[in-house]
Formats: structure tokens, sequence, C-alpha cells
């Protein structure tokens, strides 16, 4: 049975499905689909921490799935613009699974082409499978042609 690691882009996810469908990502219908593929070793959602109760709700409904929440402060700057970006954080997270050799398959979900090299990387160093999950119009076609698989989000995986 193979070994599957996920990483969630929760702020990527959140916009790029409300902004080209207008509804929620449904993180329990994928969990489903990936277990049904093999063993979820780890699963790992990064977000932002507001600290407002819906918010709050839907990292609980995370955890309750089976996910590892990593929060950053959300920080708004003195010109108006927000700060929250966890893509560091994503990347060390993915080099030390993958360098721990634990693990078959690396999921991403994300359409962030930041992203194309690690996947590159990891599939090319480690020998990892990697997919990637994100909206179609809203994914990066470089993140598309690094991974080894894309698995576009559509109606099916919205709530």
């Amino acid at each position: 049975m193979k070994k599957i690691a996920i990483f969630v882009d929760v702020q990527n996810i959140y916009y790029t499905t409300r902004d080209v469908y207008g509804r929620s990502f449904n993180y329990r219908n994928l969990w489903k689909r990936i277990a049904n593929q093999g063993e979820i070793v780890s699963a790992t959602a990064y977000a932002i921490n507001k600290g407002d109760d819906s918010q709050i709700k839907f990292q609980d409904a995370l955890r309750h799935i089976g996910f590892e929440i990593k929060l950053k402060p959300y920080i708004q700057r003195s010109d108006g613009s927000a700060k929250g970006d966890w893509d560091v954080g994503i990347t060390i997270d993915v080099m030390e699974t993958a360098a721990a050799g634990d693990v078959d398959t690396i999921i991403l979900l994300s359409g962030d082409g930041d992203f194309d090299l690690l996947l590159k990387k990891v599939n090319q160093a480690y020998g990892i499978t990697t997919e990637v999950y994100g909206v179609p119009k809203l994914t990066a076609g470089s993140l598309v042609e690094a991974t080894c698989h894309f698995n576009p989000i559509r109606e099916d995986y919205l709530i």
C-alpha cells in the first residue's frame, strides 16, 4: 500500500475555489478519495490565524478529519495590505518528509507556481511521486508541468 503525505496551502485553496466557483472546498471528500489510494501517513494544513470564530471552527473540522494545523499570525500592514505566506514553511516540511524516505507520494493542494521547483526536486532527488490538486483556471502552468499528476479541483470537490 502506498504511503501518502498531504500538504495544503489553505489560503490558496480557499480563494481559488471561492473566486472560480463561489463555493468552499470539501476536505472530508478529499480525505476519503486519497485514503482509497493508500495510507495517509501525514496531512498538514497551513493557514493564517485571524482568531475569528468561523476560522476556529474550520480549523477544528480539519483536525477532526485528521489534519495537523500550522498557523501563522495574520499581519495587517500600515498600507492596508496583508501578509500571511506559508511557502517557505510548506517547502521545508515537504523536503523533510521527502528526505525521511517514509512516503511514496506527496500531494500538494495549491495553485502557486512557486512550488514547481520543489516538486521537481522531490521527484528527481528522492523518486517520490508528486500530485497537485488545484483549480485549473488559477493553477500556474509551471506547477502543472512540474508535478507527476495534476488533479483538477472541479465541482465534485466542493461543498
